[in-house]
């Protein structure tokens, strides 16, 4: 009887024992779901708030991305990619720094000098309108600028067929080969120095897009300039060397290069081109007035 006492006795300790750990672990546990609840509570919290701070902004708006081949304007010849290359052109034209002007010469050559900038391209249709039936060559150069109008310049040449023209000693670079590419013939002078290198995305402000709208714009323009040159019936290999070509350099086609990618159709004799030149200077010289704006267009 004793022995079975004890019994008893140890088995309803064990009992409260039981009860007691029980008790404990269910304290626990809706401690820690208070917890819990607690904690997720201030982050959802947390998040209204920051949403309604957000909401409170006012809306921003990006710029529109202008993906061009010049980063800067280019006053000085850019580096060529190849050592052994160095165009001979003079330093510091000071007209390579404005947006692109027209000036009609006498002999039919509308002489297109500086920066392609967003809306040059209009410029240059205003000025076909009023004197396009003069024009015959559409003579460049230029260090580049807005891809886009460069297009739209080479396909309104092409329309229009228009030759167009690098002279000795001129510069075109960027994005104006694809201006030159426009002409239904092309001819290079003997010193040109015609060149291209990659594409780069720029906003407004002339500062890079970020990685992935960057890749993206210049994917979109690298797939408009390839089937621009394969309308125009030029080697998109052109396409090929720029893509290759770092954005500080540049590479100068050669005048073989320029004929077997049909770049250009013909190379300009330089004592020729002088000859030329002095003819229509003495036409000039002799009262022979540059064509006026056509009646009755704007």
């Amino acid at each position: 009887m004793p022995f079975a006492g004890l019994r008893a006795r140890a088995r309803d300790r064990l009992s409260r024992w039981d009860d007691a750990v029980l008790r404990w672990l269910l304290r626990g546990m809706i401690a820690a779901t208070a917890a819990v609840l607690a904690l997720d509570y201030a982050q959802m919290r947390a998040r209204g708030e920051a949403q309604e701070q957000l909401a409170s902004l006012p809306p921003v708006s990006l710029p529109e991305a202008e993906p061009d081949i010049s980063r800067t304007t280019v006053t000085e010849l850019l580096p060529s990619v190849r050592r052994e290359q160095k165009p001979l052109l003079p330093r510091g034209d000071e007209r390579l720094k404005s947006a692109m002007s027209f000036d009609l010469r006498a002999d039919g050559r509308l002489m297109a000098t500086g920066t392609i900038r967003p809306g040059t391209a209009k410029v240059f249709a205003a000025e076909l309108e009023k004197r396009g039936n003069y024009v015959k060559t559409v003579v460049l150069h230029s260090p580049g600028g807005s891809v886009s109008d460069a297009i739209e310049m080479g396909r309104l040449i092409r329309q229009q067929q228009f030759a167009t023209e690098v002279e000795s000693g001129r510069y075109c670079a960027s994005s104006c080969p694809l201006v030159f590419a426009g002409g239904l013939e092309r001819r290079a002078g003997e010193r040109a120095a015609i060149g291209v290198h990659q594409v780069t995305a720029l906003v407004a402000n002339g500062s890079a897009l970020g990685a992935i709208e960057g890749m993206d714009s210049v994917q979109r323009m690298s797939a408009e300039c390839q089937k621009y040159l394969l309308d125009m019936a030029i080697d998109p290999m052109v396409w090929v060397h720029a893509m290759q070509t770092p954005p500080d350099q540049l590479l100068y086609f050669t005048g073989d290069e320029l004929l077997k990618l049909k770049l250009a159709t013909a190379r300009v004799d330089e004592s020729k081109s002088s000859k030329d030149k002095s003819n229509a200077g003495d036409a000039a010289g002799s009262g022979q007035a540059v064509p006026p704006a056509m009646p009755g267009k704007s």
